[in-house]
């Protein structure tokens, strides 16, 4: 598998809401990005605010274009400040370096694509992402 399907992008987006609601979790907002960091899929949930897409994407973002998930992102902005800040002005102040930002594996540990999830906790929108990622048999790397 090169890619996540867009039919798989939905499936990761419809489960990543069911844990969230399952769990009691603010409104989330769940986005699917492939290699390239091309929007897949995009779902906000009724009452998640307007601005969570943008979060959610940057998020994703990050992780696709770093090959780093977001708890890797965070601790390196947290070690090394100006580093995340010269890779977010290469990306455009694109990448959000928080838990949240998941790269998707494949078996072979390929990376296929990345999750972005919003709302709640970055904790928590780690655990909605990892289950709607694990719901298509593949590997989330948060």
């Amino acid at each position: 598998m090169a890619e996540i399907s867009l039919t798989r992008a939905r499936t990761i987006i419809r489960k990543a809401l069911a844990k969230g609601r399952e769990e009691g979790f603010k409104p989330l907002s769940v986005v699917v990005l492939d290699t390239g960091g091309h929007l897949k899929a995009f779902e906000r949930e009724d009452g998640a605010s307007p601005g969570r897409f943008g979060i959610a994407h940057g998020k994703a973002y990050g992780a696709i274009m770093l090959g780093l998930a977001g708890r890797a992102q965070m601790a390196h902005a947290e070690q090394q400040a100006y580093f995340m800040a010269a890779m977010n002005g290469v990306y455009g102040g694109q990448v959000v370096p928080v838990p949240g930002g998941i790269l998707v594996r494949d078996k072979r540990g390929n990376i296929v694509g990345a999750v972005g999830v919003t709302g709640d906790t970055s904790d928590n929108d780690v655990i909605a992402g990892v289950a709607g990622i694990e719901a298509i048999g593949l590997t989330p790397e948060a």
